[in-house]
Protein backbone atom coordinates (compact mmCIF):
# COMPACT_ATOMS: atom_id res chain seq x y z
CA UNK A 1 0.00 0.00 0.00
CA UNK A 2 1.59 3.57 -1.01
CA UNK A 3 2.56 5.88 1.99
CA UNK A 4 0.47 8.41 2.51
CA UNK A 5 2.41 11.76 3.16
CA UNK A 6 0.66 13.15 6.07
CA UNK A 7 1.32 9.92 7.71
CA UNK A 8 4.33 10.59 10.71
CA UNK A 9 5.09 6.67 10.61
CA UNK A 10 5.41 6.30 6.52
CA UNK A 11 9.24 7.85 7.08
CA UNK A 12 10.08 4.54 9.57
CA UNK A 13 8.23 2.45 7.36
CA UNK A 14 9.57 3.04 3.63
CA UNK A 15 12.58 2.17 5.29
CA UNK A 16 11.51 -1.16 5.20
CA UNK A 17 9.81 -1.11 2.15
CA UNK A 18 12.74 -2.77 -0.33
CA UNK A 19 13.23 -5.55 2.12
CA UNK A 20 9.97 -7.07 0.37
CA UNK A 21 8.33 -10.08 1.07
CA UNK A 22 10.01 -12.60 2.89
CA UNK A 23 8.34 -15.71 4.69
CA UNK A 24 10.12 -16.96 7.27
CA UNK A 25 9.52 -16.99 11.45
CA UNK A 26 13.52 -16.50 12.69
CA UNK A 27 13.29 -12.45 12.04
CA UNK A 28 10.02 -11.80 13.37
CA UNK A 29 10.70 -14.22 16.97
CA UNK A 30 14.28 -12.29 17.49
CA UNK A 31 12.54 -8.62 17.20
CA UNK A 32 10.24 -9.76 19.89
CA UNK A 33 12.36 -11.69 21.87
CA UNK A 34 14.34 -7.88 21.97
CA UNK A 35 10.95 -6.37 22.86
CA UNK A 36 10.38 -8.70 25.89
CA UNK A 37 8.20 -11.24 23.72
CA UNK A 38 4.69 -9.26 23.80
CA UNK A 39 2.77 -11.77 21.93
CA UNK A 40 3.19 -13.88 25.06
CA UNK A 41 1.16 -11.45 27.36
CA UNK A 42 -2.04 -11.39 24.64
CA UNK A 43 -4.47 -14.05 24.24
CA UNK A 44 -5.13 -14.17 20.59
CA UNK A 45 -7.47 -15.26 17.99
CA UNK A 46 -6.12 -16.11 14.84
CA UNK A 47 -7.80 -15.80 11.33
CA UNK A 48 -5.98 -17.03 8.14
CA UNK A 49 -7.75 -18.24 4.46
CA UNK A 50 -7.86 -16.57 1.47
CA UNK A 51 -11.32 -14.69 1.33
CA UNK A 52 -13.38 -13.63 4.32
CA UNK A 53 -10.33 -12.73 6.61
CA UNK A 54 -11.17 -9.34 7.26
CA UNK A 55 -15.04 -9.76 7.62
CA UNK A 56 -14.56 -12.58 9.76
CA UNK A 57 -12.46 -10.25 11.64
CA UNK A 58 -14.98 -7.62 11.90
CA UNK A 59 -17.66 -9.99 13.26
CA UNK A 60 -15.42 -10.91 15.67
CA UNK A 61 -14.14 -7.92 16.96
CA UNK A 62 -17.39 -6.35 17.15
CA UNK A 63 -19.12 -9.01 19.20
CA UNK A 64 -16.36 -9.01 21.48
CA UNK A 65 -16.46 -4.84 21.89
CA UNK A 66 -20.43 -5.41 22.40
CA UNK A 67 -20.10 -8.32 24.93
CA UNK A 68 -17.68 -5.81 27.01
CA UNK A 69 -14.10 -6.72 26.53
CA UNK A 70 -11.51 -4.76 25.47
CA UNK A 71 -10.42 -6.27 22.10
CA UNK A 72 -7.58 -5.57 19.87
CA UNK A 73 -7.34 -6.41 15.97
CA UNK A 74 -4.66 -6.38 13.59
CA UNK A 75 -5.96 -6.97 10.28
CA UNK A 76 -4.03 -6.45 6.34
CA UNK A 77 -3.59 -4.82 4.04
CA UNK A 78 -5.08 -0.52 4.93
CA UNK A 79 -7.07 1.30 2.54
CA UNK A 80 -5.53 4.81 3.36
CA UNK A 81 -4.01 5.02 6.39
CA UNK A 82 -1.79 2.35 8.40
CA UNK A 83 -3.69 2.88 11.33
CA UNK A 84 -6.24 1.03 10.05
CA UNK A 85 -4.54 -2.17 10.71
CA UNK A 86 -4.27 -1.97 14.45
CA UNK A 87 -7.23 -1.04 16.32
CA UNK A 88 -8.42 -1.34 19.85
CA UNK A 89 -12.88 -1.93 20.41
CA UNK A 90 -13.14 -0.69 16.97
CA UNK A 91 -10.90 2.59 17.13
CA UNK A 92 -8.07 3.19 15.08
CA UNK A 93 -4.45 3.81 16.91
CA UNK A 94 -3.60 7.12 16.72
CA UNK A 95 -1.20 8.33 14.26
CA UNK A 96 1.01 9.58 17.09
CA UNK A 97 0.85 6.39 18.79
CA UNK A 98 1.82 4.20 16.29
CA UNK A 99 4.75 6.58 15.48
CA UNK A 100 5.95 6.24 18.81
CA UNK A 101 5.71 2.39 19.02
CA UNK A 102 7.49 1.88 15.53
CA UNK A 103 10.28 3.99 17.34
CA UNK A 104 10.55 1.82 19.60
CA UNK A 105 10.45 -1.34 17.44
CA UNK A 106 12.93 0.31 15.28
CA UNK A 107 15.20 0.46 18.57
CA UNK A 108 15.13 -2.95 19.00
CA UNK A 109 16.35 -4.30 15.65
CA UNK A 110 19.66 -6.04 16.34
CA UNK A 111 21.84 -4.55 13.23
CA UNK A 112 23.88 -7.59 13.51
CA UNK A 113 21.44 -9.81 11.49
CA UNK A 114 19.36 -9.22 8.55
CA UNK A 115 16.70 -6.97 9.14
CA UNK A 116 13.26 -7.58 9.69
CA UNK A 117 10.63 -6.64 6.67
CA UNK A 118 8.14 -4.08 6.66
CA UNK A 119 5.11 -6.11 7.51
CA UNK A 120 7.09 -7.78 10.47
CA UNK A 121 7.52 -4.18 11.82
CA UNK A 122 4.35 -3.23 11.92
CA UNK A 123 3.35 -6.62 13.12
CA UNK A 124 5.91 -6.35 15.91
CA UNK A 125 4.36 -2.96 16.93
CA UNK A 126 0.87 -4.34 16.55
CA UNK A 127 1.86 -7.16 18.94
CA UNK A 128 3.63 -3.87 21.42
CA UNK A 129 0.47 -2.38 21.15
CA UNK A 130 -2.09 -4.80 22.33
CA UNK A 131 0.30 -5.60 25.51
CA UNK A 132 0.25 -2.30 26.60
CA UNK A 133 -2.79 -1.62 26.46
CA UNK A 134 -3.25 -4.97 28.38
CA UNK A 135 -6.44 -6.36 25.58
CA UNK A 136 -8.55 -9.11 26.64
CA UNK A 137 -8.33 -10.60 23.53
CA UNK A 138 -6.83 -9.77 19.77
CA UNK A 139 -8.29 -10.93 16.90
CA UNK A 140 -5.05 -11.19 14.35
CA UNK A 141 -5.24 -11.77 10.55
CA UNK A 142 -2.64 -13.57 8.98
CA UNK A 143 -0.81 -11.57 6.31
CA UNK A 144 0.24 -13.95 3.72
CA UNK A 145 -0.12 -17.79 3.78
CA UNK A 146 0.09 -18.88 7.93
CA UNK A 147 3.09 -21.06 8.23
CA UNK A 148 5.74 -18.45 7.79
CA UNK A 149 3.67 -15.70 8.23
CA UNK A 150 5.19 -13.20 10.92
CA UNK A 151 1.86 -13.23 12.88
CA UNK A 152 2.36 -17.06 13.50
CA UNK A 153 4.38 -16.53 16.81
CA UNK A 154 1.92 -17.80 19.26
CA UNK A 155 1.53 -21.79 20.51
CA UNK A 156 -1.63 -21.58 22.31
CA UNK A 157 -4.39 -19.52 20.46
CA UNK A 158 -7.68 -19.73 21.83
CA UNK A 159 -9.14 -20.52 18.48
CA UNK A 160 -7.63 -21.19 15.15
CA UNK A 161 -9.81 -20.15 12.19
CA UNK A 162 -9.28 -21.21 8.52
CA UNK A 163 -12.01 -19.20 6.16
CA UNK A 164 -12.43 -20.08 2.54
CA UNK A 165 -9.62 -21.47 0.77
CA UNK A 166 -9.10 -20.77 -2.72
CA UNK A 167 -5.84 -20.40 -5.16
CA UNK A 168 -4.28 -17.09 -4.62
CA UNK A 169 -0.35 -15.60 -3.64
CA UNK A 170 0.15 -18.80 -5.76
CA UNK A 171 4.12 -17.43 -6.29
CA UNK A 172 4.73 -18.03 -2.62
CA UNK A 173 2.54 -20.64 -1.20
CA UNK A 174 2.77 -23.27 -3.41
CA UNK A 175 1.04 -24.01 -7.24
CA UNK A 176 -1.80 -26.04 -6.16
CA UNK A 177 -4.72 -25.28 -3.81
CA UNK A 178 -3.24 -28.14 -1.61
CA UNK A 179 -0.06 -27.01 -1.44
CA UNK A 180 -2.26 -23.49 -0.55
CA UNK A 181 -3.86 -25.42 2.16
CA UNK A 182 -0.82 -26.49 3.89
CA UNK A 183 0.42 -23.00 3.99
CA UNK A 184 -2.24 -21.76 5.33
CA UNK A 185 -3.04 -25.03 8.14
CA UNK A 186 0.46 -23.81 9.35
CA UNK A 187 -1.66 -21.38 11.92
CA UNK A 188 -3.00 -24.70 13.62
CA UNK A 189 -1.94 -25.82 16.77
CA UNK A 190 -1.16 -28.77 18.64
CA UNK A 191 -4.56 -29.62 20.40
CA UNK A 192 -5.77 -26.20 20.50
CA UNK A 193 -9.60 -26.04 19.06
CA UNK A 194 -10.15 -24.75 14.83
CA UNK A 195 -12.88 -23.45 13.35
CA UNK A 196 -12.83 -24.10 9.69
CA UNK A 197 -15.18 -22.64 6.47
CA UNK A 198 -16.38 -25.00 4.27
CA UNK A 199 -13.72 -25.88 1.63
CA UNK A 200 -13.28 -27.68 -1.87
CA UNK A 201 -12.00 -31.37 -1.70
CA UNK A 202 -8.91 -30.74 -2.21
CA UNK A 203 -8.41 -28.21 0.46
CA UNK A 204 -10.38 -30.08 2.76
CA UNK A 205 -8.65 -33.33 2.71
CA UNK A 206 -5.17 -31.50 3.51
CA UNK A 207 -6.71 -30.12 6.63
CA UNK A 208 -8.07 -32.93 7.74
CA UNK A 209 -4.68 -34.94 7.49
CA UNK A 210 -3.15 -31.47 9.55
CA UNK A 211 -5.92 -31.31 12.29
CA UNK A 212 -5.54 -35.17 12.99
CA UNK A 213 -2.33 -35.08 13.25
CA UNK A 214 -2.16 -32.73 15.83
CA UNK A 215 -5.36 -33.76 17.73
CA UNK A 216 -7.31 -30.25 17.33
CA UNK A 217 -10.96 -30.27 18.35
CA UNK A 218 -12.56 -28.79 14.84
CA UNK A 219 -15.82 -27.12 14.15
CA UNK A 220 -16.79 -27.59 10.51
CA UNK A 221 -19.29 -24.53 10.29
CA UNK A 222 -22.60 -24.64 8.71
CA UNK A 223 -23.63 -21.54 7.16
CA UNK A 224 -27.04 -21.92 7.71
CA UNK A 225 -26.94 -20.98 11.51
CA UNK A 226 -26.23 -17.45 10.61
CA UNK A 227 -29.65 -16.99 8.90
CA UNK A 228 -31.25 -16.15 12.12
CA UNK A 229 -29.18 -13.24 12.96
CA UNK A 230 -29.46 -9.96 11.41
CA UNK A 231 -25.85 -9.25 9.59
CA UNK A 232 -24.40 -5.70 8.46
CA UNK A 233 -22.45 -7.51 5.87
CA UNK A 234 -23.92 -7.69 2.65
CA UNK A 235 -23.85 -11.21 0.40
CA UNK A 236 -24.19 -14.41 0.78
CA UNK A 237 -20.97 -15.39 1.42
CA UNK A 238 -20.97 -13.64 4.88
CA UNK A 239 -22.97 -16.29 6.34
CA UNK A 240 -19.77 -18.46 5.80
CA UNK A 241 -17.95 -15.91 7.96
CA UNK A 242 -20.37 -15.06 10.51
CA UNK A 243 -21.05 -18.63 11.31
CA UNK A 244 -17.02 -19.12 12.10
CA UNK A 245 -17.57 -15.86 14.46
CA UNK A 246 -20.78 -17.60 15.89
CA UNK A 247 -18.71 -21.13 16.31
CA UNK A 248 -15.74 -19.07 17.70
CA UNK A 249 -17.46 -17.61 20.73
CA UNK A 250 -19.62 -20.78 21.08
CA UNK A 251 -16.03 -22.17 21.80
CA UNK A 252 -15.06 -19.14 23.88
CA UNK A 253 -18.22 -19.69 26.10
CA UNK A 254 -17.18 -22.89 26.97
CA UNK A 255 -13.95 -21.37 28.09
CA UNK A 256 -15.84 -19.00 30.24
CA UNK A 257 -16.23 -16.09 28.49
CA UNK A 258 -19.27 -13.88 29.15
CA UNK A 259 -21.18 -13.35 25.37
CA UNK A 260 -24.77 -13.61 25.56
CA UNK A 261 -26.85 -14.54 22.65
CA UNK A 262 -28.32 -10.39 22.78
CA UNK A 263 -24.75 -9.36 22.54
CA UNK A 264 -24.27 -12.01 19.46
CA UNK A 265 -27.26 -10.84 17.90
CA UNK A 266 -26.05 -6.73 18.43
CA UNK A 267 -22.51 -7.45 17.49
CA UNK A 268 -23.42 -8.63 14.27
CA UNK A 269 -25.36 -5.89 13.27
CA UNK A 270 -22.85 -3.20 13.66
CA UNK A 271 -20.00 -4.51 12.82
CA UNK A 272 -18.39 -2.38 9.83
CA UNK A 273 -15.18 -3.90 7.16
CA UNK A 274 -14.53 -0.73 4.45
CA UNK A 275 -14.03 -1.69 0.61
CA UNK A 276 -16.15 -5.30 0.84
CA UNK A 277 -19.38 -4.74 -1.01
CA UNK A 278 -19.92 -1.32 0.32
CA UNK A 279 -22.21 1.14 -0.94
CA UNK A 280 -21.78 4.84 -1.37
CA UNK A 281 -22.16 7.58 -3.63
CA UNK A 282 -19.78 9.41 -6.50
CA UNK A 283 -20.97 12.46 -7.95
CA UNK A 284 -23.98 11.74 -7.07
CA UNK A 285 -24.28 8.25 -8.83
CA UNK A 286 -24.60 4.94 -7.07
CA UNK A 287 -21.09 3.50 -6.49
CA UNK A 288 -20.48 -0.31 -5.49
CA UNK A 289 -16.83 -1.11 -3.84
CA UNK A 290 -15.30 -3.84 -3.89
CA UNK A 291 -11.56 -5.47 -3.75
CA UNK A 292 -12.56 -8.77 -5.52
CA UNK A 293 -8.96 -9.33 -5.74
CA UNK A 294 -8.88 -13.11 -7.14
CA UNK A 295 -11.27 -15.72 -8.66
CA UNK A 296 -13.19 -16.76 -5.78
CA UNK A 297 -13.73 -12.72 -5.00
CA UNK A 298 -14.97 -12.20 -8.21
CA UNK A 299 -17.01 -15.30 -8.22
CA UNK A 300 -18.65 -13.54 -4.50
CA UNK A 301 -19.09 -10.27 -5.84
CA UNK A 302 -20.56 -11.89 -9.12
CA UNK A 303 -23.12 -14.20 -7.19
CA UNK A 304 -24.22 -10.61 -5.00
CA UNK A 305 -24.86 -8.71 -8.31
CA UNK A 306 -26.89 -11.72 -10.00
CA UNK A 307 -29.02 -11.20 -6.89
CA UNK A 308 -29.43 -7.57 -6.43
CA UNK A 309 -30.71 -7.41 -10.46
CA UNK A 310 -33.48 -10.21 -10.20
CA UNK A 311 -36.48 -8.51 -11.55
CA UNK A 312 -39.18 -9.84 -9.01
CA UNK A 313 -41.92 -8.18 -11.23
CA UNK A 314 -40.88 -10.44 -14.27
CA UNK A 315 -41.17 -14.18 -12.24
CA UNK A 316 -44.49 -13.69 -10.99
CA UNK A 317 -46.30 -17.26 -11.94
CA UNK A 318 -44.07 -18.46 -13.74
CA UNK A 319 -41.96 -21.91 -12.62
CA UNK A 320 -39.21 -21.67 -10.87
CA UNK A 321 -37.15 -23.32 -13.44
CA UNK A 322 -38.51 -20.75 -15.98
CA UNK A 323 -38.04 -17.75 -14.52
CA UNK A 324 -35.95 -15.48 -15.95
CA UNK A 325 -32.67 -13.85 -13.83
CA UNK A 326 -32.93 -10.33 -15.31
CA UNK A 327 -29.48 -8.63 -13.88
CA UNK A 328 -28.05 -4.97 -14.50
CA UNK A 329 -25.88 -3.68 -16.85
CA UNK A 330 -23.16 -3.90 -15.49
CA UNK A 331 -20.49 -1.30 -15.59
CA UNK A 332 -16.98 -2.45 -14.17
CA UNK A 333 -14.13 -0.05 -13.49
CA UNK A 334 -11.41 -2.29 -12.59
CA UNK A 335 -7.44 -2.04 -11.68
CA UNK A 336 -5.47 -5.34 -11.50
CA UNK A 337 -1.94 -5.86 -10.06
CA UNK A 338 0.66 -7.69 -12.33
CA UNK A 339 0.37 -10.99 -10.08
CA UNK A 340 -3.49 -11.94 -10.15
CA UNK A 341 -4.71 -14.61 -12.14
CA UNK A 342 -6.53 -11.67 -14.22
CA UNK A 343 -8.09 -14.63 -16.86
CA UNK A 344 -9.84 -16.32 -13.97
CA UNK A 345 -10.81 -13.01 -12.28
CA UNK A 346 -12.53 -12.08 -15.94
CA UNK A 347 -14.08 -14.98 -15.99
CA UNK A 348 -16.20 -15.15 -12.63
CA UNK A 349 -16.96 -11.76 -13.20
CA UNK A 350 -17.77 -10.75 -16.74
CA UNK A 351 -20.59 -11.52 -18.58
CA UNK A 352 -22.10 -10.57 -22.45
CA UNK A 353 -23.25 -7.07 -22.30
CA UNK A 354 -20.96 -5.51 -19.27
CA UNK A 355 -18.91 -2.47 -19.99
CA UNK A 356 -15.55 -2.63 -18.81
CA UNK A 357 -13.41 0.79 -17.45
CA UNK A 358 -9.46 -0.31 -16.88
CA UNK A 359 -7.74 1.85 -14.81
CA UNK A 360 -3.91 1.15 -13.35
CA UNK A 361 -3.41 0.56 -9.90
CA UNK A 362 -1.34 3.42 -8.64
CA UNK A 363 2.34 2.37 -6.72
CA UNK A 364 2.28 -1.22 -7.28
CA UNK A 365 3.20 -4.48 -9.64
CA UNK A 366 2.29 -2.68 -12.89
CA UNK A 367 0.51 -4.69 -15.67
CA UNK A 368 0.01 -3.86 -19.31
CA UNK A 369 -2.95 -2.39 -19.75
CA UNK A 370 -3.65 -3.25 -23.39
CA UNK A 371 -2.80 -6.65 -22.52
CA UNK A 372 -5.13 -6.80 -20.17
CA UNK A 373 -8.49 -5.57 -22.35
CA UNK A 374 -7.40 -8.33 -24.68
CA UNK A 375 -7.40 -10.97 -21.79
CA UNK A 376 -11.08 -9.66 -21.22
CA UNK A 377 -12.28 -9.70 -24.93
CA UNK A 378 -10.91 -13.39 -25.10
CA UNK A 379 -12.33 -14.20 -22.11
CA UNK A 380 -15.75 -12.60 -22.74
CA UNK A 381 -15.94 -11.55 -26.12
CA UNK A 382 -19.60 -10.53 -25.44
CA UNK A 383 -18.40 -7.36 -23.81
CA UNK A 384 -20.68 -4.01 -24.84
CA UNK A 385 -17.65 -1.92 -24.06
CA UNK A 386 -13.63 -2.48 -22.99
CA UNK A 387 -11.52 -0.11 -22.87
CA UNK A 388 -8.43 1.13 -21.15
CA UNK A 389 -8.43 5.01 -18.78
CA UNK A 390 -5.52 6.73 -17.49
CA UNK A 391 -7.02 6.33 -14.12
CA UNK A 392 -9.88 5.53 -12.13
CA UNK A 393 -11.65 9.00 -12.21
CA UNK A 394 -11.29 8.92 -15.64
CA UNK A 395 -12.91 5.58 -16.12
CA UNK A 396 -15.61 6.38 -13.76
CA UNK A 397 -16.58 9.35 -15.41
CA UNK A 398 -16.73 7.60 -18.50
CA UNK A 399 -18.68 4.45 -16.58
CA UNK A 400 -21.12 7.08 -14.98
CA UNK A 401 -21.24 9.28 -18.48
CA UNK A 402 -22.39 6.33 -20.73
CA UNK A 403 -24.87 5.32 -17.98
CA UNK A 404 -28.77 5.27 -19.50
CA UNK A 405 -31.63 7.20 -16.89
CA UNK A 406 -33.70 4.32 -18.61
CA UNK A 407 -31.07 0.71 -18.26
CA UNK A 408 -31.14 -0.75 -14.68
CA UNK A 409 -27.16 -0.26 -14.48
CA UNK A 410 -24.97 -0.30 -11.94
CA UNK A 411 -21.02 0.82 -11.48
CA UNK A 412 -18.80 -0.99 -9.89
CA UNK A 413 -15.46 -0.21 -8.73
CA UNK A 414 -13.35 -3.50 -8.16
CA UNK A 415 -10.05 -5.79 -8.76
CA UNK A 416 -7.43 -4.53 -6.45
CA UNK A 417 -7.88 -3.40 -2.36
CA UNK A 418 -4.73 -1.01 -3.69
CA UNK A 419 -7.46 0.57 -6.01
CA UNK A 420 -10.01 0.64 -3.34
CA UNK A 421 -7.56 2.38 -1.14
CA UNK A 422 -6.00 4.74 -3.66
CA UNK A 423 -9.88 5.68 -4.67
CA UNK A 424 -10.59 6.74 -0.78
CA UNK A 425 -7.51 8.32 -0.70
CA UNK A 426 -8.15 10.85 -3.11
CA UNK A 427 -11.81 11.15 -2.85
CA UNK A 428 -11.83 11.89 1.08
Amino acid sequence: MPLSSDDPSNAILSRFTHFGVELGLERIKRLLNDLDNPQQQVPIVHVAGSNGKGSTCAFLSSVLTTAGYRVGRYTSPHLVSWCERISLNGQDISPAELHHLLVKVVAAIDPEYSSPTQFEVITAAAWLYFAQQQVDIAVIEVGLGGRLDATNVCDRPLVSIITSLSREHWQRLGNTLAEISYEKAGILKSCCPAVIAPQPAEAEAVLKARLAELNCPVTWVDPEVSRRYSLSLPGEHQLINAALAIATFQILQQKGWKITEDQMAQGLAIAEWKGRLQWTKWRGHNLLIDGAHNPAGAKMLRRYMDAQGIDQAQTINQPEDTQPQITRSIHWVMGMIANKDHGDVFRELLRAGDRLYLVPVPDHLPTDMDTLAQVAQTVCPGLAHCAVYVDVIAGLEAAVETRSPQQNSTTVLCGSLYLIGHFFAISS
